[in-house]
């Protein structure tokens, strides 16, 4: 791993950090509060690819292991990995792989419109599909409650898409941090 790869992914940790600063908003009917910080989960992935980006938040979720308090609401220790936020942290690291991996593979005729579905599916499908069933779990929640729940997150999570994408698609411009190894770059 190069120096550069260390250094994206140390960023994208710390912008996770920085986001956590951002006061959470409770939800009524379930324990888990609306943050900004899917936002970073959003742009890890767009922006540094799979691979970078499932790293940074895992390198972000050791630094919660750890105990210091960057998540939002200033939460941190390993009992968040057992209360009812937990399955949206496991989410995370995945979440940004599957965006970075769809970008990836959009990457030639990447636009809008493809950075959209990606952040849609890894960021909403692939968060809420991993955090509504430990939700249930560790909430002590039946799961259709979980589930209606957790569906006032999607406005905003909306929202977040739209912005990362708009981020991304800055980025993919102005500034492509994803390289695609020669093999790939040329088929398609």
């Amino acid at each position: 791993m190069k120096t550069k790869d260390l250094a994206y992914i140390a960023l994208f940790a710390a912008i996770m950090a920085v986001l956590g600063l951002l006061p959470p908003v409770p939800v009524p009917g379930i324990p888990v509060p609306i943050t900004a910080q899917t936002l970073g989960v959003m742009l890890a992935g767009s922006v540094l690819g799979a691979r970078r980006g499932g790293l940074a938040l895992l390198v972000f979720l050791a630094v919660v292991a750890v105990g210091l308090p960057v998540l939002s609401g200033g939460r941190g220790g390993l009992a968040v990995f057992v209360g009812p936020s937990a399955g949206f942290l496991y989410s995370w690291p995945i979440a940004a792989f599957v965006i970075g991996l769809l970008t990836e593979l959009f990457w030639r005729r990447y636009n809008l419109a493809w950075a959209l579905v990606a952040n849609l599916i890894g960021g909403v499908l692939v968060i809420y599909a991993i955090g509504i069933p430990f939700l249930s779990l560790f909430g002590d929640v039946p799961l259709s409650t979980a589930f209606t729940g957790s569906m006032a997150f999607v406005p905003g999570d909306l929202v977040k898409a739209v912005a990362a994408s708009l981020v991304a698609v800055a980025v993919h411009k102005a500034y492509p941090v994803i390289e695609l190894p020669a093999r790939r770059a040329t088929a398609g």
